[in-house]
């Protein structure tokens, strides 16, 4: 994180001449008509461009079957073979662990929640449903689906801290060990939302390892970022089954992912990995639910990648495209904020996010005055559960979808309104 010391410094009156040059900077803006949205982290143009070649990566001949019966026709519930292989690849996982289901793993997680809130975790568990209260750890800032997930059932949420490692193990442990309510902790392990952190060994191990109250808990380990990187040296993340495994937990983890931000975001596989004992009692129900996701999708996927020689390759083309938009954002926000003692943000070396932090009490100011002036950004709030940051600080910028030269515009704007927001909140206090 990049921090600065300084407009705090000023006194009354030089703060009340640096706020009508930042209201005349600002009305200037205004007036130029500026819309952008970014509000959500949406691969851009260029970037579904790379995988044009997927609508073409299928033969008559290579529909019509696979190895294991007709992919056009009824059947294999978890996914083609080579689906599964994929994504065993992918995440470092066996094949024979993951379910590939269609092209939201947001649905997946949706479901995960909502067969335990129904039938429980497994057989002999008492459905989530039928207890009193049911509470999620929730890392934050984090990913505001996952909250919404918990709100929609009815989930009580409690805010653990984000570190540099990952969630705050010590409040995790602490929270765990004497609450039978708590039934699952959410996680963006690797690139997390918003900040970028990737986590440590040492988290992932405590995590593996935590002595919960209740014997039903779960992890939910949405591995959207596994392989968005930015950099030729990429973060590594642990392996949280085979710590799970050595920890004697070796139900304990939901693992998420997805090729939402590789290939087409509306039109990708995902895929659903966990023990054998939870796919088991996990297929039983999704039975009822289908007879089967998209398998010619899958194996259009599967072709594509090999056509083009593998996922690694996809990425790197990704990173030389949105690099540059990184980059941006960091040199705007160092050349117009550095300095000044008002903000401090995330470099991840991977992922779709970066994390502004204002000076407290600002951030929905902020998005405001950037809304008015046509830049919009993320909810201020949206990265903690029920919208609500207690420190009114945290803003997500998503720079993925506009080009450089937008971009370069809309981080001065934002730049502009968060010294504005800090004058103002300087000068009241």
């Amino acid at each position: 994180m990049h921090s600065m010391s300084d407009l705090k410094n000023l006194s009354t009156a030089e703060l009340e001449l640096r706020k009508e040059e930042l209201e005349k900077q600002y009305n200037m803006y205004k007036m130029e008509n500026i819309q952008l949205d970014m509000s959500r982290g949406k691969p851009g143009p260029e970037q579904l461009d790379l995988s044009h070649g997927l609508l073409r990566a299928l033969s008559e001949e290579d529909v019509k079957a696979t190895h294991n019966g007709d992919i056009r026709n009824y059947g294999q519930l978890d996914g083609i073979p080579e689906a599964k292989a994929l994504f065993g690849e992918l995440l470092g996982v066996q094949a024979s662990n993951v379910f590939v289901g269609g092209n939201s793993s947001l649905s997946l997680m949706h479901d995960a929640v909502a067969r335990a809130v129904l039938f429980g975790t497994g057989e002999g568990q008492t459905p989530w449903g039928k207890l009193p209260k049911v509470k999620f750890l929730c890392p934050s800032p984090g990913y505001d689906r996952h909250f919404a997930i918990c709100e929609l059932f009815n989930i009580d949420m409690i805010v653990v801290n984000m570190t540099a490692e990952g969630p705050d193990m010590d409040q995790v442990e602490a929270l765990v060990a004497n609450d039978e309510t708590i039934k699952g902790i959410w996680c963006v392990p690797k690139y997390s939302n918003p900040s970028g952190v990737t986590y440590s060994n040492e988290t992932v191990q405590r995590l593996a390892a935590l002595k919960t109250k209740a014997e039903d808990f779960r992890i939910f380990w949405d591995n959207a970022y596994a392989f968005h990187h930015l950099t030729d040296t990429p973060d590594e993340l642990a392996d949280i089954f085979a710590a799970c495994a050595q920890a004697g937990y070796p139900d304990r983890v939901y693992m998420f992912a997805s090729t939402s931000k590789v290939t087409f975001p509306g039109a990708g596989i995902s895929a659903f990995v966990s023990s054998e004992a939870n796919l088991a009692y996990a297929k039983k129900q999704l039975s009822v639910q289908t007879i089967g996701y998209d398998k010619i999708n899958q194996l259009r996927h599967v072709r594509f990648f090999e056509q083009i020689g593998g996922v690694g390759e996809l990425m790197k083309q990704h990173a030389q495209l949105i690099k540059p938009k990184f980059d941006q954002v960091n040199r705007t926000l160092t050349e117009e904020l550095g300095g000044k003692g008002i903000a401090e943000w995330s470099e991840p070396q991977g992922g779709y996010f970066i994390s502004l932090d204002t000076l407290d009490g600002c951030a929905k100011r902020v998005v405001s005055l950037a809304r008015e002036a046509g830049v919009i950004l993320t909810g201020a709030g949206a990265t903690f559960p029920y919208g609500k940051d207690p420190r009114d600080r945290n803003i997500r910028i998503a720079p993925t979808f506009p080009s450089v030269e937008e971009l370069k515009k809309a981080m001065e704007v934002v730049s502009v309104c968060v010294e504005l927001a800090s004058v103002e909140k300087l000068l009241a206090a």
